[in-house]
């Protein structure tokens, strides 16, 4: 009596297994599942294949007949190399010979382009120390970018003149949408292709659709007092929550509002001041917002160049209350940028007369005994009036901090000390060191203007210059 055996086929030109059940021997089926993929056979375990994920066709056939191979009608050698993803979650060193839009276009295929993404692109592979430039991409535009943002896996949004550009987590796909406003001023990703933006001549905050051209999902508007528009000075959020500094059109009142970020209903006003006479610490609105998640806080701050300098101020706002939990009021060498860092648990400031990076420990949160700066540069220029700092950025991320100055960037980092040192707070003494990332020379003298991070990467721009500067901590394949 002539036995049978199962045969399946996978063709190129659909996603759909075609298997052709004949009867099969009755034997109990072996760990071991070979593939016939263009003509070379490849044998590997059902175990790695349930590594792909439950949609993957490799999944699939897993679950068949393990007996005889199973032919799918694709480029052998593009599939030993997502093969060998399946195997250790990493791309082998020969993956830098292909192309990788042919890589992503198989593992869409597959249906495994995530597990290519989480090997490309990890937010977890990010190295600081090991930061190369490796491509710049082009905005194709007269305008340069006024604002960018990115997603946790590395894609990216950048906003010039009237238009977004966006490009995917590859970097290898790009498109543009036309927006309503003149110029952008703020922008914050919400997903891979929604994005919050606000403008300081243009009222209200719109959520857009970058996938459909640019579609306005949403508008969203504060009322204010005097019912003239609002326009947007800054955007943040948090892992629920989305927040708008907004400013009426009179800059006579300011608020921060707080939305639901998945029904973009509001749920709280904070920070609401009406502006009377010269009280100047009213008239600054926050056009930097920041989450703090270890604290439950939003850090909001805001500077003024008035006849006396530059005036300013940090607050942290506990959204429940709705109060002020701890602030900065700036008047000695106010901040030209200021950030948070929730790993550090520290905020940071470029001096906007000085240059220079100053840090506050967010541990000692209204204690008696210090709470002012402290200078990780030349202390003798904290009194200089020369504004050496004007168009610095400092961003965090991570447990490192990066600060712009001219053609260069700065990379501060904690040295972990002795623990036994400590100081009358009963804290351990901390000390960061400054690394240079080098000087741009290419650039001409330009100026960073922006400082974002996705992924394993850190996206820069540049002053006058039509593009966008990619560094990246890790290659394909390496």
């Amino acid at each position: 009596m002539p036995t049978f055996t199962t045969t399946t086929v996978m063709s190129s030109q659909s996603n759909n297994l075609s298997l052709h059940k004949l009867k099969i021997n009755p034997k109990t089926q072996s760990n071991i599942v070979t593939i016939n993929v263009g003509g070379r056979i490849f044998q590997t375990t059902d175990q790695t294949l349930t590594q792909a994920g439950p949609k993957s066709l490799l999944s699939q056939l897993s679950e068949l007949n393990q007996l005889v191979p199973h032919f799918i009608d694709r480029d052998p050698d593009l599939f030993s190399i997502l093969l060998s993803l399946l195997r250790t979650g990493n791309l082998p060193s020969k993956a830098k010979s292909y192309d990788l839009q042919d890589l992503i276009e198989e593992s869409k295929f597959y249906k495994i382009e995530s597990l290519l993404v989480n090997s490309l692109s990890n937010p977890s592979q990010f190295d600081p120390f090991n930061l190369q430039k490796t491509v710049n991409l082009p905005l194709n535009s007269r305008d340069t970018a006024s604002a960018i943002t990115t997603t946790p896996y590395g894609s990216l949004h950048v906003s010039h003149g009237s238009k977004i550009t966006s490009f995917d987590w590859s970097l290898q796909n790009k498109s543009t949408a036309l927006t309503q406003f003149t110029a952008i001023d703020s922008m914050l990703a919400i997903s891979p292709n929604l994005v919050a933006v606000g403008a300081t001549d243009f009222s209200g905050l719109q959520i857009l659709d970058l996938e459909k051209k640019g579609l306005v999902l949403e508008t969203l508007n504060w009322e204010n007092v005097t019912k003239s528009g609002s326009t947007v000075q800054a955007i943040g959020s948090s892992n629920d929550l989305l927040f708008t500094s907004f400013e009426s059109s009179r800059r006579n009142s300011n608020s921060i509002v707080v939305y639901d970020l998945k029904t973009l209903s509001p749920v709280a006003e904070i920070g609401h001041y009406e502006i009377f006479g010269a009280d100047l610490d009213s008239a600054i609105p926050a056009t930097k917002l920041k989450w703090v998640e270890s604290y439950n806080l939003v850090m909001a701050s805001g500077s003024h160049s008035g006849p006396s300098g530059v005036l300013g101020n940090v607050k942290f706002w506990d959204i429940r209350s709705g109060c002020v939990v701890w602030e900065f009021k700036e008047k000695v060498d106010c901040f030209s940028d200021v950030t948070v860092s929730d790993n550090l648990s520290s905020i940071f400031k470029v001096g906007v007369n000085s240059g220079e990076v100053f840090y506050a420990d967010l541990r000692k949160l209204g204690s008696e005994s210090n709470d002012s700066w402290v200078c990780l540069g030349d202390e003798r220029k904290v009194g200089n009036v020369r504004k050496e700092g004007v168009g610095c950025k400092i961003e965090a991320h991570g447990n490192q901090v990066f600060c712009s100055r001219g053609g260069d960037i700065e990379l501060w980092s904690e040295v972990v000390m002795d623990s036994s040192k400590k100081r009358e707070e009963g804290l351990p003494e901390r000390v960061f060191r400054k690394n240079l990332m080098g000087r741009v020379k290419d650039m001409g003298g330009s100026r960073v203007t922006n400082l974002a991070f996705g992924g394993n990467r850190m996206f820069v721009t540049w002053k006058d210059q039509l593009s966008v500067e990619v560094w990246q901590s890790s290659v394909m394949g390496s």
